[in-house]
């Protein structure tokens, strides 16, 4: 037990260690050269993790494991739940159907094509195919580490998705103000697409929810309608992420019954109830019965704990790990990307169209 009197000093002191890299990820994501990037303490989090586990690691105690473990698996179920601050339900009705089908499609689509490609096609460990695929398909680096649990997989796949979700989210942020600007048509822009619906695209598409709010903010003169439109759908997916991984729990048990083992009768289903939790404090933050100010403090503490966990997966993450692991996350990632952008252009033009 982490917190047996044996080990509760270690098992805190591992927990101040990761806190200190947090504060220090943190930091380094509001500078304004970084905010500009929009990469958010998430990311800068396992960067430095992953720095600390290829360089320094061998210098600090081992006993402080116990302590970072905990960060990622204990402190990351926590800070999930409490992510339901960040949305309300009435949100998701102001964007109307068109927003929610965008949503919908987009993450269903790209999770099951993510997961099949990568485990079928390019012989990745299906652990690493669903996690890439939940990265791209929900809210980036979050739905890593919210998925991550449910799988009980180990910290260097989770990290293997984030980083992919770093490289393609990033590419997208470069991407996409290009497209819609005109610098291609400039009469027009190459997509041809209004402000509202250019914002639903992008919510739809993109996969780091500051990566969403970084492309409006990257374009002249883009309306707030287009930044509205782009938040509220990206924050739909995100709160989609509840019943997609309870289904996720719920095929994982019968998968494993399906497989033939002979105590398969007895295997539990898995519920990730972190998950349920997220969605009741969805609910509660819609009842506005919380004053603006607790709400924000609610959300830059959870975004605190958040980076807490994505240090800490980094920090359990060495290159080592990925030998042999060759090509097949970047052909992955690429392929989903690919859909995201040209298949999500297609699926938003004829949702819009009929909504």
């Amino acid at each position: 037990m982490p917190f047996s009197m044996e080990k509760r000093k270690d098992t805190v002191s591992g927990i101040l260690f990761v806190a200190i890299f947090a504060a220090a990820a943190t930091f380094v994501a509001d500078l304004a050269s970084v905010r500009a990037l929009g990469l958010s303490p998430l990311v800068i989090g396992i960067v430095l993790g992953i720095f600390y586990a290829n360089t320094l690691h061998n210098h600090f105690p081992k006993e402080w494991e116990g302590g970072i473990t905990f960060s990622a698996k204990k402190i990351l179920r926590f800070a999930i739940v409490f992510y339901g601050f960040r949305l309300t339900f009435q949100e998701i009705v102001d964007v109307g159907m068109a927003g929610f089908l965008v949503s919908l499609l987009m993450l269903s689509s790209t999770f099951i094509f993510g997961t099949w490609l990568g485990y079928k096609i390019f012989g990745m460990e299906k652990d690493t195919s669903m996690l890439t695929a939940s990265g791209a398909s929900v809210c980036g680096a979050a739905a890593v580490l919210a998925t991550e649990p449910v799988l009980k997989s180990e910290e260097y796949k989770a990290a293997i998705a984030v980083s992919m979700v770093v490289l393609f989210g990033t590419i997208s942020m470069f991407l996409y103000p290009v497209l819609y600007s005109g610098i291609i048509e400039p009469a027009t822009g190459f997509l041809h697409m209004s402000a509202k619906e250019f914002g639903i695209y992008v919510g739809g598409t993109i996969h780091e929810v500051a990566q969403v709010v970084a492309v409006p903010a990257s374009i002249p003169n883009a309306s707030k309608e287009m930044a509205d439109a782009a938040v509220i759908v990206k924050m739909t997916r995100v709160i989609m992420i509840a019943p997609m991984l309870i289904l996720l729990g719920i095929y994982l048990s019968y998968s494993t019954k399906k497989e033939g083992e002979e105590s398969s009768d007895k295997v539990k289903l898995v519920i990730p109830w972190f998950a349920v939790f997220f969605i009741g404090m969805a609910g509660f933050n819609s009842l506005h019965l919380l004053p603006i100010g607790v709400v924000d403090g609610i959300n830059e503490i959870d975004t605190f704990l958040l980076t807490m966990a994505m240090t800490a997966l980094g920090m359990g993450t060495r290159f080592a790990k990925f030998r042999g692991l060759g090509l097949a996350p970047i052909y992955t990632a690429s392929a989903m990307f690919l859909w995201l952008v040209i298949g999500g252009f297609v699926i938003t033009k004829i949702i819009y169209a009929l909504f």
